[in-house]
């Protein structure tokens, strides 16, 4: 697996083309059959502090070396925010469009302390702008693929949004046990799929994306019904 470390060269490159401030923008949670789908921001300026030690894309580190990066890459970060899309709402809107409501909510919560977008820009991680259409204030957008790996404030977020979203699904894990949200933070394995055909789904599933209807419609009998566990059973997605 890749190690490479992230630095600020885009970053300052967009400064001196004119931008104030430089939001890394990641999402965490576009894969998963359970919880939000999540949005980072971090925020950084012409003159940052040293990159923190060991700062990656959250993929390509441990659950307890993100843990340990989390807190210093808030620190590092100008301002930093995580927005969020339930469950629900992604059943409702779909994934993209709830990408950019959470992404527009993180937004709200940089202009709230005071970041002032149309004086920003920024490098969104993908091929594909999601974040424009839904910003609250103009904005300058540059996606860039693989910018979690190689920009250090893509990076940042990454990290700020996957801890806080896996935080979130250790704190569901207790509320609503069963899942194995502790363990797989609502990404599909053998494990959760067993667990959904036991237990029925939760509140926090995304209940649209339970259900392949190229295998189950039409299965109307309940003797007929084919067991997620069943058609599942191998089934298993990355966290991102």
């Amino acid at each position: 697996m890749a190690t490479a470390s992230p630095n600020l060269r885009i970053e300052r490159g967009m400064h001196r083309e004119g931008a104030r401030y430089v939001i890394g923008v990641d999402e965490v949670g576009r894969g998963a059959i359970a919880g939000p789908v999540g949005v980072g921001m971090s925020v950084v300026g012409p003159r940052m502090p040293r990159i923190p030690e060991g700062l990656r894309d959250s993929k390509l580190l441990t659950e307890r070396r993100r843990e340990a990066l989390e807190p210093l890459a808030r620190s590092w970060s100008l301002h930093y925010a995580v927005g969020l899309a339930t469950a629900e709402e992604v059943d409702r809107l779909g994934i993209t469009a709830c990408l950019g409501l959470a992404g527009s909510r993180a937004l709200s919560s940089l202009v709230e302390a005071g970041v002032p977008l149309e004086e920003c820009s920024v490098i969104l991680d993908g091929h594909f702008d999601w974040l424009t259409a839904h910003s609250p204030a103009p904005l300058t957008v540059v996606p860039r693929v693989k910018a979690d790996r190689d920009c250090a404030s893509v990076s940042a977020a990454s990290v700020i949004a996957k801890v806080h979203r896996d935080r979130m699904m250790i704190d569901a894990d207790a509320r609503i046990p069963g899942y194995g949200w502790s363990g797989n933070k609502g990404y599909g394995s053998a494990a959760h799929y067993a667990a959904i055909d036991a237990l029925g789904p939760s509140e926090l599933h995304r209940q649209t994306w339970l259900r392949p209807p190229s295998l189950l419609d039409g299965l109307e009998g309940a003797d007929d019904v084919v067991s997620l566990g069943a058609i599942r059973g191998q089934a298993s997605v990355t966290p991102s």
